[in-house]
């Protein structure tokens, strides 16, 4: 791990490689796991505000969800998660002339609707950010659906946190992400002593 400010940094943020690769996985994070994507309290209230503008964007099954449960639930650690159809895929999720799986909330975004882009939890992974009491841990997290995302990454070089770029600044701001940098040459000089 590595410290930088109130963060302890995961090395395989540095060393492990990740580019989403869509067209294979088709959106899988978006409809698979146990719960829904972790949100803040804040997020839940930007969802809540955002909603009418996002809606145009969701699927009939995730507006009915939504109606019924709300934009978020509480989930077994008792903290926030978006709302689920049926218990499995994202009640914000469309899917594309393709076939992907991509956000509601996001396209939205993009498309000038709102100001609030997809969850940050959405926007950083394979990062996990875990809070603790005096210190974020941030964490690489493995998952099988993801296994074209480290190829591709591979193939290409891209390490997971020059991946994240948008989102790391977009989440802590860009003299923290000058910080990754500053810390991954070091890493890279280490490696080649």
């Amino acid at each position: 791990m590595i410290e930088i400010g109130d963060k302890l940094v995961s090395e395989d943020i540095f060393e492990k490689e990740f580019v989403c690769n869509l067209g294979a996985c088709k959106g899988a994070c978006c409809v698979e796991g146990d719960d829904g994507a972790p949100l803040t309290m804040d997020e839940v209230t930007l969802l809540e505000d955002n909603i009418d503008a996002i809606k145009p964007y969701m699927t009939e099954e995730g507006i009915s969800t939504i109606g019924r449960v709300g934009v978020f639930y509480m989930d077994q650690d008792n903290e926030p998660v978006t709302a689920l159809v049926k218990g499995a895929e994202c009640a914000f999720v469309f899917r594309d002339d393709e076939g992907i799986t991509k956000c509601s909330v996001e396209q939205a975004y993009r498309d000038g609707k709102t100001d609030f882009n997809k969850p940050i939890s959405c926007h950083l992974y394979p990062i996990r950010a875990q809070k603790y009491r005096t210190f974020t841990a941030l964490n690489y997290d493995r998952w099988e659906i993801c296994k074209d995302a480290c190829s591709l990454g591979e193939q290409l070089g891209v390490s997971v946190f020059k991946f994240l770029k948008e989102p790391l600044i977009r989440a802590y701001g860009a003299p923290f992400y000058e910080q990754l940098e500053i810390a991954d040459k070091e890493l890279q000089k280490n490696k080649s002593k």
